[in-house]
């Protein structure tokens, strides 16, 4: 599986970006896809996720992001796309598109089998 990431930018405090994600190869074997993010000195953390099977799609998203990012999916293009809205200088960091085959015990614990490369993502105060 091969994940192609874009949408990344420079954006002023309160602005908004889409990050896009693209799978492609053997995606019959995925079943989760979301993104986490890196800031410079910091750990990785999860960002939004979503796991879907045929009871249905569940979404995850970080505390801190809930209620301004929207992640997404279509499911013709394989394509999970997250919404950001209200940005703030600390969502400043690299953003990385991931994939694997669930949930496991939670996105946020998950090291996910398939990565794609990052997007920097900027919110300037």
């Amino acid at each position: 599986v091969q994940l192609q990431a874009s949408g990344g930018g420079l954006v002023q405090a309160g602005g908004s970006l889409r990050l896009s994600c693209a799978a492609s190869g053997r995606t019959d074997s995925v079943y989760s896809m979301g993104w986490f993010r890196q800031a410079p000195g910091k750990e990785r953390e999860s960002v939004a996720a979503l796991n879907w099977s045929g009871s249905g799609t569940t979404a995850y998203y970080q505390d801190s992001v809930k209620g301004r990012f929207t992640i997404s999916r279509d499911n013709a293009k394989y394509t999970v796309y997250l919404q950001m809205n209200s940005l703030k200088p600390g969502d400043t960091a690299v953003y990385y598109c991931a994939a694997d085959y669930g949930f496991g015990t939670g996105w946020a614990t998950l090291d996910p089998t398939y990565w794609g490369q990052g997007t920097q993502v900027t919110v300037s105060s």
